[in-house]
């Protein structure tokens, strides 16, 4: 049951501005942005003031890291977006075009292998606010982790990240233990010793570091920070995990390069209502990869966008 005396047209309209409507009534929910899933104090403050002046007093938080104030009557929906501009806030977050970023803790985490404050808000500036006028085929997700636990689930993501900590084994100082402890702490059983010294399966390894500085021989002091990117993923009604790039990049600039490049191919050769699980399925992982790893879609790009960036300040 939709609302009750407003038109689908007004419905339709104010759910682009970030407003859903409380099925059954002529009230909404106010989706409130935040960057990677962090307000201050104040703007805490602000959000709570709100929901009591403009809702009903109720605020709740999504999957997607933003914030719902429930209860808004249609007639306030003005009212409350200018109430909340003082502290920098403003709703959104919907419709077919790259959604909010989200990620995980990963920066203050004891796990995290990257800065993923830092990751996903560069993100936010380069992409959620950088693309916002441009029309995709289908709502676009991304998501930030910051090691193999995937809390954030980045693979069931059209594109995700997993921050990586590949570890370099220094063999010579292998001492062959019976009890050894890089084996011991590999919670993917991807390194053994074989023939008294240590081995590690990268089919099995998935980079989460913990081996590095566990040895008392000094096998395993080091390892190369990385970033992992998964394309294709989606959860919902459909299911499907994303495959990882076959590079592990180490360079901030070149991932967030490649992220770029992954949006201008779905802009470009998505068909509408298409999700980009379902554009890759089409056109092909390889030729999708090597794509992204060339520069030919970002030397396209004022021709793919079709000014859409221009026009959307």
């Amino acid at each position: 049951m939709s609302a009750l005396t407003i038109s689908p047209e007004e419905v339709k309209r104010v759910k682009g501005l970030g407003f859903l409507n409380n099925k059954g009534t002529d009230n909404f929910s106010a989706r409130v942005l935040t960057v990677n899933g962090k307000i201050t104090a104040a703007q805490h403050r602000c959000l709570a003031d709100a929901a009591e002046l403009f809702g009903n007093g109720i605020i709740t938080f999504t999957t997607r890291l933003s914030v719902e104030v429930q209860g808004i009557p249609f007639d306030k929906i003005e009212d409350f977006r200018k109430y909340i501009a003082k502290e920098g806030l403003e709703t959104g977050g919907t419709g077919a075009k790259i959604r909010p970023i989200v990620s995980c803790k990963g920066t203050t985490c004891q796990y995290g292998r990257l800065d993923s404050f830092k990751v996903s808000e560069e993100m936010h500036h380069r992409f959620f606010e950088g693309y916002k006028g441009v029309a995709l085929p289908h709502k676009f997700k991304m998501a930030v982790g910051g090691c193999p636990n995937n809390c954030m689930k980045p693979d069931l993501n059209d594109v995700g990240i997993i921050g990586q900590l590949v570890p370099i084994h220094d063999i010579e100082k292998c001492k062959g233990c019976k009890k050894c402890k890089i084996e011991q702490v590999c919670p993917m059983h991807a390194c053994k010793v074989v023939d008294k010294k240590i081995t590690r399966d990268t089919n099995v390894c998935n980079n989460c570091g913990r081996c590095v500085g566990k040895c008392p021989f000094g096998v395993v002091d080091e390892g190369t920070y990385g970033y992992k990117i998964y394309v294709g993923g989606r959860w919902g009604k459909k299911i499907s995990i994303g495959k990882p790039l076959s590079k592990i990049f180490t360079d901030l600039d070149e991932a967030l390069n490649v992220i770029e490049k992954t949006i201008l191919l779905y802009k470009n050769q998505g068909i509408k209502g298409e999700r980009f699980e379902e554009t890759i399925k089409r056109i092909g992982f390889e030729n999708v990869e090597k794509q992204l790893f060339s520069d030919e879609l970002l030397d396209k790009k004022g021709e793919i966008l079709n000014q859409e960036l221009a026009t959307a300040k």
